[in-house]
């Protein structure tokens, strides 16, 4: 039999699931890597996974995936080193089940990660932080929401994942305890204190809002949850508004998508 699939089957099963306890989306991720990985590999050799060694995925060949995966399938740099990563977990999970092939796995794991540009951490200016809250259209249940979205987002500094999962019960609005339960990367949660004005915003929306615990706290026009594109959407919708009151960095590229059909 071969070494490849058992080693692997328990890769996920044995190592990710029960001993580390990933998420799904990491799960989901490393299967993305491998799937990509397997085909890449059956192109080149003829041979189908469940016929593939360990020794048949060699560094040379490991190398020739991951420039596929920049050149022909456009990956970035980024994206390039998150499939290596994955790769590399699973060889060190590999060396201790087989060390008959550390030669192959040492070769490996000596790959290196490519280097990036890293984006420019940015901020916004207090005047550019009134201009995008006054954006929206208070007028309107969309504006209303759209408005505590952001000056949630602006005093807690959420990511824009962990503010589409936010539900009505992670709010809490008791006297002298103002604060959001938030549900974080890696399934880390963690508590977030409330600045009085975005506790009063919230509870004003709350009251508005009408939903049941388990709804989403900023919901679609259906009450349904936020995706991530629906957030940048409507960010550069109301920065595009902003701008023209304080002229700055707010003038983001048009989004390559109408907002509307997503809000």
């Amino acid at each position: 039999m071969s070494l490849l699939a058992p080693t692997l089957q328990a890769f996920f099963t044995d190592r990710l699931i029960t001993q580390r306890d990933v998420s799904p989306s990491t799960v989901a991720a490393y299967r993305d890597t491998f799937r990509l990985l397997l085909a890449f590999v059956e192109r080149h050799t003829g041979r189908q996974p469940f016929q593939l060694d360990l020794a048949d995925l060699d560094a040379p060949l490991i190398g020739a995936f991951l420039t596929h995966l920049e050149h022909d399938r456009d990956n970035t740099p980024r994206t390039r080193n998150a499939r290596l990563a994955a790769i590399h977990s699973f060889y060190r999970y590999a060396a201790l089940r087989h060390p008959e092939h550390l030669d192959t796995i040492a070769r490996i794991m000596a790959i290196p990660t490519k280097r990036h540009e890293r984006n420019d951490l940015t901020y916004l200016t207090k005047p550019e932080i009134e201009a995008l809250l006054q954006a929206p259209d208070q007028a309107t249940w969309l504006g209303r929401r759209d408005h505590t979205l952001l000056l949630t987002m602006i005093t807690t500094g959420v990511r824009v994942s962990e503010l589409i999962a936010i539900k009505v019960s992670d709010v809490t609005l008791a006297a002298g305890a103002h604060h959001l339960r938030v549900h974080g990367k890696g399934r880390k949660n963690r508590t977030t204190p409330l600045k009085a004005e975005t506790a009063t915003a919230l509870r004003a929306w709350l009251k508005e809002r009408a939903g049941t615990p388990p709804d989403p706290l900023f919901p679609t026009r259906q009450r349904h949850p936020l995706h991530r594109q629906t957030v940048a959407l409507l960010v550069t919708k109301h920065a595009r508004a902003a701008a023209a009151r304080c002229p700055s960095p707010l003038c983001q590229r048009p989004a390559r998508r109408s907002p509307s059909r997503y809000l």
